[in-house]
């Protein structure tokens, strides 16, 4: 039955690939779906590209091994983060890209700052390709632990199924493959976190059980002030992520941003709370009837949602809840593969003048490589998804982050005050994730590489030339 379903659930992403490549004619088309999405598509997809297998897998293993503290932190973090980059850059992201005829975020910032010896735009490809493949990682083992899981298969075997799924509909219909995808899959992962938390609910409603006793501590959030400020600065990472920005790029239009960010952080919102909710749950539900591989020797508490679906959902339903998990993993992959897709097309000087047709199957042969990489990663890394995760959304956040930011809200940016910001967050975050450790606190790495990548860009641009009049205007036009 398990099988049956996940069958029809992969048939129908392939459906909607499939439709996805007959309305694809282009190289714009497969990368930004001609700029013709609604708000509601959009937003969705941008939040189910957001909220990866760590949704459903990492944050509910944070809370169930550490109690409320990290969920509370980061979830509050990432829904300000997140309201702010609606607020402050889609709209002028989407008018200002629309005016550089840009349709990546490395042609845009070529394109504002008028690089005109390509530095700026190798820079930001290198780095969207070293991070979004560590990114695609997570994602992957994210995907191998629910096939091990749900079918009791090797990892190997479950590494490639993954693989093998989310490569099929995005090489076939590209953006709008992945659009469409992931409003299904947004939608499919928050109605299986709502029917989770509800029987989880029921289940130890009765039961004379507190959660303080069995974890004392477990509602406190208190923390250092150190550690709170890196917990919130998951929220700074927004700015910088591609995969997201994509979205404000192939929106249909500036008017639909408002309705959009309502739709994106309601339904992130709901998300959130839910999945530190289970969390919770998943404590009480522990005590009461102990779950298989959660906790102790060989216990992974990133497990904690597919553990509570297997007790508590009659098999037919535990395979749409499964299901949810594998969109998860595919609804972030698929998008990330595409970013990486874009970048090796469009913003390596060896590919850009290609014929289009030529380009559309590079960046189908692109998606199929960038893959094999992400797995030789996820096949040999040791760490946890969140871990994972965190470093990639650090790297971006850090490098990208403020650079975006102010490309769009600051006329005074320079394009070496760009370059300057990009590489200093870059190095910041490489130091500080490697060799920068404060005991008894938790440094995250986007926090000082956000900061100092700010400040560099600052100094920079007021130490060098603005970009041509036309560029400026075009800046004026959009801010209006």
């Amino acid at each position: 039955m398990l099988a049956l379903e996940f069958t029809a659930y992969l048939c129908l992403m392939l459906g909607i690939g499939y439709w996805s490549l007959r309305h694809t004619h282009s190289n714009d088309d497969f990368l930004i779906g001609g700029r013709r999405l609604g708000p509601v598509t959009s937003a969705i997809s941008a939040g189910a590209s957001d909220m990866s297998s760590w949704l459903l897998l990492g944050l509910p293993g944070a809370v169930f091994a550490g109690g409320l503290v990290e969920g509370f932190w980061i979830s509050t973090g990432l829904l300000i983060g997140a309201w702010l980059n609606w607020r402050l850059v889609a709209g002028r992201l989407r008018a200002l890209s629309e005016s550089l005829s840009a349709i990546t975020l490395p042609t845009y910032l070529a394109r504002r700052f008028d690089d005109s010896n390509g530095a700026l735009r190798i820079a930001t490809t290198a780095v969207i390709l070293v991070f979004f493949t560590l990114y695609v990682a997570a994602g992957l083992k994210g995907g191998t632990l629910l096939f091990a899981h749900a079918f009791n298969a090797q990892p190997s075997v479950a590494l490639l199924v993954t693989v093998t799924v989310v490569v099929s509909y995005t090489f076939l219909g590209g953006y709008l493959a992945v659009c469409w995808t992931d409003l299904v899959q947004g939608l499919l992962m928050l109605s299986a976190l709502t029917f989770c938390a509800l029987l989880a609910t029921t289940a130890i409603a009765d039961a004379p059980l507190s959660l303080a006793q069995v974890r004392p501590g477990v509602w406190h959030i208190a923390t250092s002030w150190l550690s709170g400020a890196s917990l919130l600065a998951w929220g700074l990472g927004y700015f910088g992520q591609p995969h997201i920005l994509a979205r404000f790029f192939g929106i249909r239009s500036i008017a639909d941003i408002p309705r959009a960010r309502r739709i994106g952080i309601g339904w992130m919102a709901l998300c959130l709370l839910l999945a530190v909710s289970i969390g919770l749950l998943g404590i009480g539900y522990h005590a009461l009837y102990p779950l298989t591989g959660v906790s102790g020797d060989g216990g992974n508490s990133e497990r904690i949602f597919l553990a509570l679906t297997g007790a508590m959902f009659h098999p037919l339903l535990a395979g749409l809840v499964y299901a949810a998990v594998l969109a998860a993993v595919m609804s972030t992959a698929d998008s990330q593969l595409l970013v990486l897709s874009s970048a090796l097309t469009e913003d390596l000087p060896w590919f850009r003048h290609w014929p289009d047709r030529h380009r559309q199957w590079l960046s189908r042969a692109g998606i199929v490589g960038f893959a094999v990489i992400a797995t030789l990663i996820a096949a040999n890394d040791s760490g946890t998804i969140l871990d994972l995760v965190g470093y990639a959304w650090g790297g971006f956040g850090a490098a990208l982050g403020p650079v975006v930011l102010l490309s769009v809200t600051w006329r005074g940016t320079t394009r070496n005050g760009a370059l300057a910001g990009l590489v200093v967050g870059a190095v910041t975050v490489y130091l500080c994730k490697n060799h920068v450790t404060i005991p008894g606190h938790y440094l995250y790495e986007l926090l000082p590489g956000f900061f100092c990548a700010l400040l560099a860009v600052v100094i920079v641009s007021k130490m060098t030339r603005l970009p041509g009049a036309e560029t400026l205007a075009a800046f004026d036009r959009a801010a209006q």
